[in-house]
């Protein structure tokens, strides 16, 4: 095949490469490739929003990845699985729609982000977003990315929501609104009862522009380059090497583990350790892959006193019946709504001086995530730590393209992790501890009565904490010499170079990351098209 070119290349067809590729078109900047390495999103189960649990092990869609042993986490390889497929992550995620703090973001402008504080970046949340509420002081109504709120209420969820108010956590209708502190239901990127990703919302309406060229099954391998710039991508499609040039800008976006292993496998990086792998030096950038942080959480199981779980509903034929019926008809239940219903952000530490923690509320229970549910009625609620102050690293552990990368989050590693841990645990148990969570609960499945201290609490969690699924920051974006980007995404030392995916990240959101990585696509395109002359 002779080597095609094209004005952009965009590596990753995830929830930031979907929104960049697709502005980059709009606009009318000039030609534009992704490159996505998994297939079509044509499996119906990507589109069904409880099909998640279907997708979180399909090879087909899923990397599959696992860390390394976790020294803090009894040596355990945690699980860390991302999307492959159009849409990435976007679309094999569990759907919740939460933006973080305004906090957050004017956090990452005083670390030598200008242009990346509150003020500027929700309006690009707006943009995005196609809110069925319509239009607001903090949403927006005509975007690309479908969210809509959960149809019909769960006396379960309800119960949640009560016990918070108890513990004088206001209920709350957005989490994404004034404040995210509060208790209540979460919106989904859903629309009309089906996933709305990346894909679907931003490139979806381009797939007949001529501009737009979307290769799947093409894997990245590195990138081409002419001294200090970057010119263009070579990736491995139907088991032949390719390439494709760029006459303008190749971006990354191909997400917190595997943009840092590109730069790498590149010449980009620590030259110490590209030398141990035999790989030529192009430009000593020391961090990349560094800054990597993560959600910890754990999952408490309960078993409900009373058959109205999402257990129950799936156990018969019948019952599986109904909730597809009701899903024909009214767009709406489990089969609309995926797992996590009900959510809270709250304070667990007393000096807090905002939410330091997340609950997931869910009518089902399971061994683990998206695993095969209980044969009793059994509900979930799963805790975690917001603003982690441990950090790990992505490295390689090979010079071979195609092998995973080396992921090492370094869990629990910071004394403030543990604490924030346990007083989210002890915040657990007050919840269903309170008069509202009481009738509903049978026993604590899991831990169960063994977990009465401080220390077993720690103990619990080393033994059975795992990812959320939020890795960011490897390739950290900043003013200072260290970071591997500036605040326009621009790879320091290389020309032509930008990434724009959750890698760029400072510092953690407080919440799930979907959105922030759609988010930091659309800016990405502002970024590239300010000079721009149509």
């Amino acid at each position: 095949m002779a080597m095609r070119t094209f004005d952009y290349i965009v590596v990753g067809a995830g929830s930031a490469g979907c929104a960049l590729a697709a502005r980059l078109v709009e606009r009318r900047a000039g030609s534009v490739l992704l490159l996505e390495a998994g297939p079509r999103d044509r499996n119906a189960w990507i589109h069904i929003p409880i099909g998640y649990g279907k997708t979180m092990f399909d090879p087909r869609h899923n990397w599959q990845f696992y860390s390394e042993p976790e020294p803090e986490l009894n040596g355990r390889k945690i699980y860390q699985p991302r999307g492959k497929t159009l849409g990435g992550s976007s679309s094999i995620n569990g759907l919740v729609y939460i933006r973080g703090q305004a906090e957050d973001f004017d956090e990452w402008e005083r670390l030598g982000n200008p242009g990346w504080g509150w003020r500027d970046v929700l309006p690009l949340f707006k943009r995005a977003e196609r809110n069925e509420r319509g239009d607001s002081a903090y949403h927006g109504g005509q975007g690309r990315l479908g969210v809509s709120d959960i149809r019909g209420r769960h006396e379960l969820v309800e119960a949640f929501i009560q016990a918070g108010e108890e513990l004088g956590i206001a209920r709350t209708d957005d989490f994404n609104g004034e404040t995210q502190e509060g208790v209540g239901y979460f919106q989904l990127t859903t629309r009309n009862g089906l996933r709305c990703s990346s894909a679907k919302g931003y490139l979806k309406p381009l797939r007949h522009d001529p501009a737009l060229a979307i290769e799947t099954g093409a894997q990245a391998t590195g990138l081409c380059m002419e001294g200090r710039r970057a010119v263009g991508v070579r990736y491995r499609q139907d088991g032949q090497m390719r390439q494709a040039r760029a006459r303008q800008e190749v971006i990354l976006a191909a997400g917190a583990f595997q943009s840092p292993q590109l730069l790498m496998l590149s010449g980009i990086g620590d030259g110490r350790l590209l030398q141990e792998q035999g790989i030529a030096l192009r430009h000593h950038l020391p961090q990349v892959g560094r800054n990597l942080q993560d959600h910890l959480q754990v999952r408490l199981i309960y078993q409900c006193t009373r058959p109205i779980t999402t257990n129950d509903q799936l156990r018969t034929p019948w019952g599986r019946a109904a909730i597809g019926l009701r899903w024909l008809l009214q767009r709406a239940g489990p089969v609309a709504a995926g797992i996590q219903l009900g959510g809270m952000f709250a304070r667990a530490l007393p000096q807090a001086a905002r939410p330091d923690v997340q609950f997931h509320f869910g009518t089902i229970s399971a061994d683990m995530a998206a695993g095969k549910p209980h044969t009793f009625s059994g509900f979930t609620i799963s805790m975690c730590q917001l603003r982690p102050a441990s950090r790990g690293r992505v490295s390689l552990q090979s010079a071979d393209p195609l092998a995973a990368p080396r992921i090492e989050p370094n869990y629990l590693s910071a004394e403030e992790d543990r604490q924030t841990m346990i007083a989210g645990l002890q915040l657990t148990r007050r919840l269903t501890g309170s008069r509202a969570m009481r009738p509903y609960i049978a026993q604590e499945y899991h831990p169960g009565p063994r977990m009465q201290n401080e220390q077993d609490m720690l103990d619990f969690v080393r033994e059975s904490g795992t990812t959320i699924f939020h890795p960011v920051g490897t390739c950290r974006m900043g003013s200072d010499a260290d970071a591997v980007v500036d605040p326009q995404l621009r790879v320091r030392g290389i020309e032509g170079l930008r990434v724009a995916d959750a890698s760029v990240m400072p510092l953690l959101l407080s919440g799930n990351t979907n959105a922030g990585a759609i988010m930091i696509g659309e800016k990405a395109a502002d970024l590239i098209t300010q000079n721009h002359r149509p």
